[in-house]
């Protein structure tokens, strides 16, 4: 069974354009509490390298692209976020990276819970042991 859970956001709109509704319950699987997102990554960074205890996120490229990896302690998935129509579920106790931004690149994240530093694991080899 993949790691990597799709969300498609159809895209609504007429002659004067698209519009993509995010709508918490809906077609997001949980009721938003936070919405955050990141821009201007400089080239050769990468982001993330952490996993949540509870916290459920999906994320979504506005514009541009970046390389998402998931790993949930047994195996190990790598996508390209390139589509502002399509989102990622990020569940809790899933390691996830970013990696490789466009220039352009606006990745867009709905997050399950307020932020709250305890429910981070930010050591991978905590993360393992938990996982087990």
């Amino acid at each position: 069974m993949s790691l990597v859970c799709w969300t498609n956001f159809p895209p609504l709109g007429d002659d004067r354009g698209s519009l993509v509704a995010l709508e918490g319950e809906k077609n997001v699987p949980f009721a938003i509490q936070r919405v955050y997102y990141l821009f201007g990554t400089k080239s050769g960074v990468s982001r993330g390298f952490h996993a949540h205890k509870k916290l459920q996120q999906v994320a979504v490229c506005v514009t541009g692209k970046c390389r998402m990896v998931l790993d949930d302690g047994q195996k190990r998935e790598e996508v390209w976020l390139d589509s502002s129509t399509k989102g990622i579920a990020l569940p809790a106790m899933v390691w996830h990276e970013m990696h490789d931004f466009s220039p352009d690149c606006v990745l867009l994240v709905l997050a399950s819970e307020y932020y709250d530093e305890s429910d981070y694991i930010r050591n991978y080899e905590d993360f393992l042991r938990l996982i087990k």
